[in-house]
């Protein structure tokens, strides 16, 4: 079955808004883990306009499902903030400084050389690794001589088209991406504007997908359904 990892940079936007601690990020992080989600995910940016590093260091410490981090490891602070907190999972994503959400994936050709140094340093210290990347078969292929374990897809493409009606069009280049993956032994997660409604489609067509990570969606959804509630219809999705 694939697992849902909860995405919690919305919550440290709201407690930010107004400083102090409130919503307590880490007491989220247990109130979703203890609501059925799989997981955890956080992306620090360099401006810690959400996710602060510390937070990090303090979620380390409770998180008892897997910990998943994302970024990019081309901030020197990122990689050191990883290597010192070593979570289950670490997601390689090639933001640019400032950039308001990931827009992109790695060109793993272009990229090809300092994704395998950058991904041997993880793996070195027992972190499993997966690159983001779009849904383009040349890419997959690429990605599988990086010794990335895994490879998370980027679904927005696949979210505006099925909010449109066309899902047959929109999951099209995300199963053949994905088939090339399985064919090569990659693990193969998913994410960005995923929700409870376009989840089934994509699992049905992708049964092999190992995990979702899911904030704003989710977090918007549980503002009118609530936080228990809201995980417990997603993994109901994800079950379909």
């Amino acid at each position: 079955m694939t697992r849902l990892s909860v995405n919690i940079n919305k919550i440290a936007t709201l407690r930010n808004s107004r400083g102090g601690d409130n919503p307590n990020l880490v007491q989220v992080a247990k109130d979703c883990e203890r609501f059925g989600a799989n997981g955890i995910t956080v992306h620090p940016r360099p401006d810690e306009r959400h996710i602060r590093y510390q937070d990090v260091y303090d979620l380390a410490k409770i998180v008892t499902t897997e910990f998943n981090i994302e970024g990019n490891p081309k901030e020197a602070k990122f990689v050191a903030l990883v290597l010192a907190t070593k979570p289950h999972q670490v997601t390689l994503v090639p933001d640019t400084t400032g950039q308001l959400t990931s827009d992109h994936g790695w060109d793993t050709i272009a990229e090809q050389k300092y994704l395998k140094q950058t991904i041997a340093v993880f793996k070195n210290a027992g972190i499993r690794v997966s690159i983001f990347v779009d849904p383009i078969e040349s890419i997959i292929q690429a990605a599988a001589t990086t010794g990335t374990d895994r490879i998370e897809l980027y679904t927005e493409s696949y979210a505006k088209q099925f909010s449109s009606g066309n899902k047959e069009v929109a999951i099209a280049p995300y199963i053949a991406a994905a088939s090339t993956a399985h064919q090569l032994g990659l693990g193969i997660n998913a994410g960005h504007d995923l929700d409870r409604f376009n989840l089934p489609y994509l699992i049905q067509q992708i049964p092999y997908l190992d995990e979702v990570s899911i904030g704003h969606a989710l977090i918007s959804d549980s503002l009118y359904l609530g936080l228990e509630n809201t995980i417990q219809l997603y993994q109901r999705a994800l079950s379909i």
